[in-house]
């Protein structure tokens, strides 16, 4: 094997996180790990950091953690044949090894979520498959579904299919749930009561804007959502329906926030120019605290009973760890113990470097570089993928094995990103998708050239889904400037994108970023 080929095969056995979740009693984490096998298996590990990880699951398709029964013993899977995401769940003994497989294989319909009731006898999850009719359809249904007799009844529906998990309340009577009939881009939240049938929306801060909820107890309910210029994060109290924001500033930058389970404190996930800033705010008192670890950033998933947070630990300088964390004291002890699963300890790790362009039409982009030792064998512009999500200082196989191959790398957050506030991430819709945001990319690259850090003929372009539909139009609509493109599951007519994937909540997206349907916008699809 050459010295390139191992290199390859190092990173690509590199251990990506997926779906951390953790148990009721907060002594165990659970997840999905790319890499250390062919497929993503799953993983099982104290949260006091007393033992290593082990795996519990052996399988040729990658299968995730949805969720742990409320007695910890067993796990809620969820699998598809050969990555479709069309996903059939599994019940996972963890004490004895045995399955059960809940629902059947299928290649025709989503399903989101997956939680226990509170005896652990029911599971809650929704689906675009409407039993009565034995098809698969655009909205969903609300499925309860009996593990002993293995039965499933629908206990809601909409015509709208969210792929935000709907939730049980802590008494279990209520389920928290999302529709999005009036408008693609919007997300309204709806409260179903389990005891009468009743079912209501609850929360529509406009048809197009998105607003999201999570509870925090039986009478609270953690809200996320869009305002006019910015993103705000409040609290909607129940039953008279009262609204309390309790971060509402134009300045700030949040992302998503997290309830903790004490139903005092909630994780407020802010970002600054792509850089993750997490707090502890005190629903009491109103006062935030920094969560924070030293050259790292720290993402909240979800509290222990204790007062610590499960969070990701990541930088791009060492490896992603899954770790449980203090606020009071700021320490963090290692779950994952990911660096014992690296295929060498000499693998080296390149730094991220923050780098800042303009824009064709002078808007300040940013994005990550990387260098390589020596003489560069030229850029790889590294296209991620969404296009509302972000590249932040972490560690991607792909592009570590770029720059310890010799190349340097552009990994760019191109308007439309998450991560730079609201008027950014929506600036791609004024265009719709092959715009302003692929003059962004353009620009990075050519400042690079400028530099001297790029040269011309030498220089390629790669990525995901959106990052493979970019490197499409760079190496057709850039090809005097871009040499040589890898478009991975890429679309690249996207009028048959939108008539062919069989995703309703895709083609939702795609009206969404696109202003309507290829035949309401034929210009730009």
């Amino acid at each position: 094997m050459s010295d390139l080929a191992q290199l390859a095969r190092a990173w690509a056995t590199y251990p990506d996180f997926w779906e951390p979740k953790l148990s009721k009693d907060g002594r165990w984490a659970a997840w999905t790990w790319t890499g250390p096998t062919e497929a993503g298996n799953v993983w099982l590990a104290p949260t006091d950091g007393s033992a290593a990880p082990r795996g519990v699951t052996d399988e040729a398709d990658h299968i995730y953690v949805r969720a742990f029964s409320p007695d910890s013993k067993r796990l809620l899977l969820a699998q598809s044949e050969g990555s479709s995401e069309h996903d059939h769940l599994i019940l996972l003994d963890l004490e004895s090894g045995a399955r059960t497989q809940l629902t059947l294989k299928q290649d025709d319909h989503y399903i989101f979520g997956g939680t226990f009731t509170r005896d652990g006898r029911s599971v809650l999850y929704a689906a675009s498959w409407d039993d009565a009719t034995r098809t698969a359809i655009d909205g969903q249904r609300l499925y309860l579904h009996d593990l002993e007799s293995n039965i499933r009844r629908i206990v809601g529906a909409s015509e709208s299919l969210s792929d935000v998990p709907p939730e049980f309340s802590d008494d279990g009577r209520f389920v928290l749930y999302h529709r999005h009939e009036r408008h693609p881009g919007g997300s309204q939240v709806w409260l179903l009561d389990l005891k009468n049938g009743g079912d209501r929306e609850i929360l529509n801060l406009g048809d197009d804007r998105k607003a999201y909820g999570s509870w925090i107890d039986d009478k609270r309910i953690l809200v996320w959502a869009e305002g006019e210029t910015h993103d705000r994060v409040g609290v909607l109290g129940l039953p008279q329906r009262e609204m309390q924001w309790l971060i509402d500033d134009p300045k700030r930058s949040i992302d998503d926030a997290v309830a903790g389970v004490d139903g005092r404190s909630v994780a407020i996930l802010e970002f600054r120019q792509g850089a993750l800033h997490a707090t502890q705010l005190d629903l009491a008192a109103g006062a935030e605290r920094p969560m924070e670890v030293s050259d790292h950033s720290l993402l909240p998933l979800e509290q222990l009973p204790s007062g610590h947070w499960l969070c990701e630990r990541y930088s791009s300088r060492a490896p992603h760890e899954l770790v449980r964390f203090e606020p009071a004291t700021g320490t963090a002890v290692d779950i994952s113990r990911t660096a014992h699963h690296l295929a060498g300890p000499s693998m080296r790790f390149v730094p991220a470097q923050l780098y800042h362009w303009r824009s064709g039409d002078g808007t300040e982009i940013a994005g990550w570089l990387y260098e390589p030792q020596g003489e560069s064998r030229g850029l790889i512009a590294h296209i991620h993928g969404g296009p509302t999500w972000h590249s932040e200082d972490w560690v991607n196989g792909s592009i570590q094995f770029l720059v310890s191959a010799g190349f340097t790398v552009l990994d760019p957050n191109y308007r439309g990103s998450t991560g730079y506030g609201r008027a950014f991430r929506e600036a791609i819709k004024q265009d719709g998708w092959g715009g302003r945001e692929q003059t962004d990319i353009r620009a990075g690259i050519e400042s690079l050239v400028e530099a001297g850090k790029a040269k011309r003929g030498r220089i390629g372009i790669m990525g995901l889904s959106y990052g493979g539909y970019s490197s499409w139009c760079q190496i057709t609509k850039s090809a005097d400037l871009v040499n040589a493109a890898v478009p991975i599951c890429g679309m690249y007519q996207l009028a048959i994108h939108y008539e062919q994937t069989g995703m309703p909540h895709g083609r939702d997206y795609s009206e969404e970023m696109m202003g309507g349907t290829p035949a309401e916008q034929p210009e730009r699809y």
